[in-house]
């Protein structure tokens, strides 16, 4: 990771996107919603309850996004993650 983030910031790497339902019905594109959950890649010194490789949960217009080295991530403050999956 060539980023670290500052006080209670975490780096996030969004989970894919669903290609079909439960049911077998294939999604377009233009229906798919951005999921929620995510990977932590990189974590502040003032995080407390998180750690790198934690997987979570994350409001749903949190953080900001940007891309480093091809891939899509966001960064976002610790309080904008709702749980952690354990």
């Amino acid at each position: 990771m060539g980023m670290k983030p500052l006080h209670d910031r975490v780096i996030v790497k969004r989970k894919e996107k669903e290609d079909k339902t439960a049911g077998g019905i294939y999604i377009p594109d233009s229906a798919k919603e951005k999921p929620q959950g995510g990977e932590i890649l990189a974590a502040g010194p003032e995080c407390k309850t998180v750690k790198a490789g934690d997987s979570i949960l994350f409001a749903k217009y949190a953080g900001s996004e940007f891309s480093m080295d091809g891939e899509d991530l966001i960064i976002m403050r610790e309080d904008d993650i709702l749980g952690v999956f354990a």
